[in-house]
């Protein structure tokens, strides 16, 4: 199938997880997440009518950007891990950064802003660890009021709401629990910090709709929209940011 007839099948997924959860479809955000994927095919997304972009490696990004920077309204995400020393490039090249998941990193993002125009901020989103695993990054669920009340204290940062990638399920309904405890989070969170935290990402190609039905307001999909990735050459390798995606 064509990205086009792909989309559709998305939004009709979205609109019926929707309404299952006695949600409206326009509260839900479908990010297009294209790593490995060639520009053409976000271009093929965009003319299709996709307007939210995700990347997850900086590096790729930014050879990308370049043959895509006449789509007006796009908007592109960093989805992926963020290695600090990165920061400066992140806060030039996308809109949001969904994956801060420590003060250091939060930090260089902000100083990164100083050059952007008077009020312009860069989104955020804190990035949650909640299965436990080695290979998978983002802040401790005890880490996270610390980090949120020391990133609220950035002005030239749009805290937003919180991000996670929970250990992958082949039967969706048991990662409800992770989707569930993410919202739970956000909701101490607004309750403590007195600050609205309205966007929820998560949710993947295989388990969107579960997500859906736990508050996600973003969800972040590729395969299902592009189709299968192309396999990252051997040069591009050592340069993968570890946490991944889509």
């Amino acid at each position: 199938m064509t990205i086009r007839e792909n989309l559709a099948r998305l939004r009709q997924r979205i609109e019926t997880a929707a309404a299952k959860a006695g949600r409206h479809a326009d509260e839900i955000t479908l990010i297009g997440v294209s790593k490995t994927h060639p520009s053409e095919a976000i271009r093929e997304a965009y003319e299709a009518g996709l307007r939210h972009f995700g990347e997850n490696r900086v590096q790729e990004w930014e050879a990308k950007r370049p043959r895509l920077d006449d789509l007006h309204g796009a908007a592109w995400q960093l989805v992926g891990h963020l290695q600090s020393n990165k920061a400066g490039k992140a806060a030039r090249l996308f809109h949001s950064v969904d994956s801060v998941d420590d003060w250091e990193l939060a930090q260089r993002l902000h100083r990164a802003c100083e050059g952007k125009a008077a009020g312009e901020t860069l989104r955020v989103l804190v990035e949650v660890h909640l299965g436990g695993e080695e290979t998978k990054t983002g802040v401790a669920e005890e880490g996270l009021q610390e980090l949120a009340e020391k990133i609220l204290a950035l002005e030239r940062l749009q805290f937003r709401g919180l991000m996670c990638i929970p250990p992958y399920q082949e039967n969706a309904e048991q990662v409800r629990p992770y989707f569930a405890r993410l919202r739970a989070l956000r909701d101490r969170l607004e309750s403590s910090l007195g600050w609205k935290l309205p966007t929820l990402s998560m949710g993947m190609s295989h388990d969107f709709e579960a997500a859906i039905a736990e508050g996600a307001t973003e969800v972040r999909v590729g395969t299902a929209l592009f189709g299968n990735r192309a396999p990252v050459k051997e040069t591009e390798k050592g340069a993968k940011e570890n946490t991944e995606a889509a």
